[in-house]
């Protein structure tokens, strides 16, 4: 083996929903170290779901969204040959997680003229009715993993 395994990071569990998967969200959004702008951000949006989807609970619907955007499959580099080939692999769950996170933070920023607050609750919103920018892009990666099933053999 080349190279070590990560060693699998765990997050302290936010004050106000008392769940790991939001205070990941906050460290992801964070800039410059200010967690408090972060934290107002996040809340903020989980807030703004409750006027979108009122008879659900916010929490409920950010763990809803956040299913409908995590990729089951992906497509990895891997050199045989002189030739490159995309290769379809399984994601393990945690990468699900961090991607799914990571794509719902880029496409909130990505929306422009609305702030990060709004933008971030218009995406989870999106997601939870499964549509949008991040259900798009799990969309893509499933399709590009499909198209190169043939390849599947070269998995290692």
């Amino acid at each position: 083996m080349r190279r070590h395994k990560a060693e699998e990071h765990s997050f302290a569990p936010d004050a106000r929903y008392n769940s790991e998967l939001v205070t990941h969200l906050i460290n992801i959004i964070m800039n410059r170290g200010k967690k408090s702008t972060a934290q107002r951000t996040v809340y903020g949006a989980l807030d703004a779901l409750k006027e979108g989807v009122p008879e659900s609970e916010p929490l409920d619907v950010f763990m809803q969204a956040l299913e409908n955007i995590k990729p089951k499959v992906e497509v990895k580099s891997r050199r045989i040959g002189g030739a490159t080939y995309q290769v379809p692999v399984e994601v393990p769950a945690i990468r699900q997680t961090s991607l799914a996170l990571r794509w719902l933070v880029d496409y909130s920023r990505g929306r422009k003229g609305v702030s990060m607050q709004k933008a971030l609750s218009l995406e989870l919103l999106d997601a939870y009715k499964g549509q949008g920018n991040a259900i798009k892009k799990r969309d893509d990666t499933h399709k590009m993993a499909a198209a190169n099933k043939a390849f599947a053999h070269y998995r290692w």
